[in-house]
């Protein structure tokens, strides 16, 4: 018998089209820059990238939209329902991200606003390490970006 009935579970899966309109809602509380429409239907159209929603009874609170160019996996945007962050969602996204995408010697790189020292160690416990900046990166107010690198390590088996 579950002691707490009213919290669902977290879960994660494929981002499909149909969720876009939720996203859209949470993209634009989350970032003054927020993508498009367009630019979310591009990601997902594309057959390499892995796009990631996380939902609570099936209502959307987060999403990770991840590409692949050539050798690289690109992570181009994270964002939690503003109303649930600090919850460990955007942790559980990265998580399902590379449980699906890691292998050794496998890379990653993102930008991340140098002021956002909560995304910063989030990526950095992810093994991300800040390797140069993007001067004027951002638009809205031409902030940088810092930017981070993940390389997977060989496996070792127990």
């Amino acid at each position: 018998m579950n002691a707490q009935p009213e919290e669902a579970p977290l879960e994660i899966r494929p981002l499909a089209y149909a969720d876009l309109p939720q996203v859209i809602a949470i993209e634009r509380r989350a970032f003054p820059t927020p993508w498009s429409l367009a630019m979310f239907v591009l990601e997902l159209s594309k057959p390499s990238g892995i796009c990631l929603a996380a939902t609570i009874d099936d209502r959307i609170v987060g999403y990770i939209v991840c590409s692949r160019y050539d050798t690289v996996w690109h992570v181009m945007n994270v964002a939690v329902d503003d109303r649930l962050r600090r919850e460990g969602i955007a942790s559980t996204l990265l998580g399902h991200l590379f449980e699906r995408a890691d292998t050794p010697g496998e890379q990653y790189t993102l930008e991340v606003r140098t002021s956002n020292d909560g995304a910063i160690r989030l990526y950095e416990r992810f093994g991300f390490r800040a390797a140069g900046r993007r001067r004027a990166y951002y638009h809205d107010n031409r902030e940088d970006a810092l930017i981070m690198w993940r390389t997977v390590g060989e496996r070792t088996t127990a």
